[in-house]
C-alpha cells in the first residue's frame, strides 16, 4: 500500500522554477491526472503530510490547494481516513488570454470572429490594457503560465502619448511565453525575432497600397488631407502617417497632416479628407452638412477601418479585414500552425469619394 501511495505522490507535478504559485501546481496536477482517468472516482490520493514531506513544501501551501479543490467539489475528505476524488472531470477546454490594447468596434471584430472560429473548444478571457506597457506587464505576470495560448495585439504609448510598436520590458515579458503559446495580431514585431504566429498589419504600406488603388479618385480632387491625432490617449502607428507622405510624393499630390478636424473648418471645395478618429469623421461630415456642400462631389472623405456603421452610411473607407484576422488566428490555435501572415487591406469605395 505504501508504495502504490508513493507512486501517486509522484503524480503530482511540481516546478520550482515556474513563477506560478506551488498551490496552483498541485490543482492543476490533479485535475490534470483525473482529466486523463489516472485518478478516478473514490481514489485515494495523498494526504497533505505526505505531499509535504515528498516536495518540501510547507503544510499550508498543501492544505491551500486542498480546501480549493474542495471548495470545487473535486474531492472529499473522510475523518481518519483521508482525501479522495469526488468526481470526474471532463477533459478541459483550450484556456486562451486575448490582450487587447483598446476596446473599439473594429477590435472587437476580430474578437468575436476570433471567439466565433475556435467554438466550443476553447474558453477566451479577454483583457484590455489601454496601450499602457506596466497595465500589459502587470497581466500577463499575473498570468503567466495559466492559459494555453497568449494573443496579443501590440500597441503601446509612452509619456508623451505617441505610439509604441513595443518596449524593452514588453520584450523581455513576450520572449519568456513558449514559441507555439504566443500569437500576435494587428502589429509584427521583428524586434522579438522569434518563430512565432502573426497576423498582422504593414501600417506604411497597406494606406500607400490602398490610396494608390483608388489614385484615379482622387485626381478629382485638388487637395488630400490626413487628420492624424497625434496627442490621444490611444495612439496610431506612425507609419500610417509616412505611407500617405510616401503616397502622395510619389504620385504628385498636393497634401496636408492635421492633428485633428477643429470646429470652424476652412473647407474648401475638392479637398479629400482621410479620416482615422471616428470624432472627427462625425465633426467633418456635419460641417459639411451645415455648409451645404455634397459629401463626396464637393469634400471627399475616407475613413480609416470599417464598421457596419459606415458601409450604412455609404462612407469609403481604407480598411484591413478584422474578420478574417481573428478567423486566421483561431484557425492557427485549431490547427496548431505558426505562420506569418499579412492580413488583407483594402480600398472600399462607396458615396464619399466621387
Amino acid at each position: 500500500m505504501r508504495a502504490q501511495e508513493i507512486e501517486q505522490i509522484h503524480q503530482i507535478r511540481i516546478d520550482s522554477e515556474s513563477r506560478i504559485p506551488k498551490y496552483h501546481q498541485i490543482v492543476n496536477s490533479i485535475i490534470e491526472d483525473i482529466e486523463k482517468g489516472l485518478l478516478t472516482i473514490g481514489q485515494r490520493i495523498p494526504s497533505i503530510n505526505e505531499i509535504s514531506e515528498e516536495y518540501y513544501l510547507s503544510r499550508d501551501t498543501v492544505e491551500k490547494a486542498y480546501n480549493l479543490l474542495k471548495e470545487k467539489q473535486i474531492i472529499v475528505s473522510a475523518k481518519g481516513k483521508g482525501y479522495y476524488v469526488a468526481r470526474s472531470i471532463q477533459p478541459s477546454r483550450i484556456m486562451v488570454l486575448f490582450l487587447m490594447n483598446k476596446l473599439s468596434s473594429y477590435k472587437l471584430g476580430i474578437y468575436n470572429a476570433f471567439v466565433s472560429g475556435l467554438g466550443s473548444q476553447a474558453h477566451v478571457d479577454l483583457n484590455i490594457y489601454h496601450c499602457d506597457p506596466k497595465l500589459f506587464l502587470d497581466t500577463l505576470n499575473d498570468n503567466a503560465g495559466r492559459y494555453d495560448y497568449y494573443v496579443v495585439m501590440p500597441h503601446f504609448k509612452d509619456q508623451h502619448l505617441s505610439h509604441q510598436s513595443i518596449t524593452r520590458d514588453v520584450t523581455e515579458a513576450l520572449r519568456k511565453i513558449p514559441e507555439d503559446k504566443l500569437i500576435l495580431l494587428d502589429n509584427y514585431l521583428p524586434e522579438l525575432k522569434r518563430d512565432i504566429a502573426s497576423i498582422y498589419q504593414d501600417f506604411k504600406m497597406d494606406i500607400y497600397d490602398s490610396l494608390r488603388e483608388g489614385a484615379d479618385l482622387l485626381r478629382r480632387y485638388s487637395k488630400l488631407i490626413l487628420v492624424y491625432p497625434r496627442k490621444t490617449m490611444y495612439p496610431y502607428p506612425v507609419e500610417i502617417q509616412q505611407g500617405f507622405q510616401k503616397f502622395c510624393s510619389d504620385y504628385d499630390f498636393d497634401f496636408e497632416v492635421l492633428d485633428e478636424i477643429y470646429s470652424d473648418m476652412e473647407l474648401q471645395p475638392k479637398d479629400a479628407y482621410i479620416i482615422i478618429e471616428e470624432n472627427d469623421l462625425v465633426n467633418l461630415i456635419k460641417q459639411v452638412r451645415d455648409r451645404k456642400f455634397t459629401l463626396g462631389k464637393d469634400i471627399g472623405v475616407i475613413s480609416y477601418n470599417d464598421t457596419p456603421l459606415k458601409d450604412l452610411l455609404g462612407i469609403t473607407v481604407i480598411s484591413t479585414d478584422f474578420q478574417v484576422m481573428g478567423e486566421t488566428a483561431a484557425y492557427m490555435i485549431l490547427k496548431k500552425k505558426k505562420e506569418l501572415v499579412k492580413n488583407a487591406f483594402r480600398f472600399i469605395n462607396r458615396n464619399s469619394i466621387i
